[in-house]
């Protein structure tokens, strides 16, 4: 994206990072990420859990950018889609993940260290090796953590400073043994584009178009003829918004 168009839109945003402007609800973010919507307002709100005494409050794991408000940002979005791949595996406890994260970002001296470049180099190995010390991981459940992480890594675009500025969104159901890295990619959302909701990648066209004119009846022959694009993406893009939905 041109300089000077990105500078227009921090300029609509009264010159905040559009990143981190709350934008998606807990739903939309669940949808986005494919992340059930109960994991997710746990991650960002916290939760109540059974304890002795009655119940213990347990704080959120993902920071919001407006503290009395539950909507997401961008970056928010990118947190959750990384820190959804720990659920891959059982054996990690919440409580040693939390540890972990505020290990990584004590490390690395910036705040939101999942939606960062320097996660993606460094970060995950201080991850698996503060992890793995809390719990003894073996050699082979590093090695498959590590490639969850690079799988869910490789669906995130960055900018000149290693920040998320683009995120493909999960399109399908995912089972246990999908690896995202071989779903289709051609949903994103970018915060510099249309305000931040689903766009066809490299195009700007907005999902909710395309399935707006397809359930009023067009075929997606004529909307891949109409926006010059693959009929096999309108599918895709059809496909997103019918389970976002």
């Amino acid at each position: 994206m041109p300089k000077k168009q990105e500078t227009l839109i921090r300029q609509i945003y009264g010159g905040k990072d559009p990143r981190d402007i709350p934008t998606y609800t807990v739903g939309e973010a669940a949808a986005y990420t494919g992340v059930p919507v109960a994991t997710v307002r746990s991650w960002v709100v916290g939760r109540n859990v059974p304890a002795r005494d009655g119940k213990k409050s347990v704080p959120p794991i993902i920071t919001r950018p407006v503290t009395d408000s539950k909507l997401l940002s961008f970056t928010n979005l990118v947190e959750i889609h990384v820190l959804s791949a720990l659920r891959k595996s059982e054996r990690l406890q919440m409580k040693d993940i939390r540890g972990a994260l505020e290990y990584v970002e004590t490390a690395l001296r910036k705040p939101h260290p999942l939606a960062r470049q320097e996660f993606a180099t460094d970060g995950v190995s201080l991850f698996i090796e503060h992890f793995g010390h809390l719990i003894n991981a073996s050699k082979k459940g590093q090695i498959a953590l590590r490639e969850i992480f690079a799988d869910r890594l490789r669906r995130i675009e960055r900018d000149e400073l290693g920040l998320a500025r683009t995120l493909a969104l999960v399109t399908r159901p995912i089972r246990d043994d999908d690896r995202l890295s071989d779903l289709p990619d051609v949903v994103v959302v970018n915060p510099f584009v249309s305000f931040g909701k689903p766009v066809i990648r490299d195009t700007g066209i907005p999902i909710a178009v395309l399935a707006e004119r397809y359930f009023a009846g067009e075929s997606v022959k004529e909307l891949s003829d109409d926006y010059e694009i693959p009929t096999e993406t309108i599918d895709e893009a059809i496909r997103f918004q019918y389970r976002a939905a």
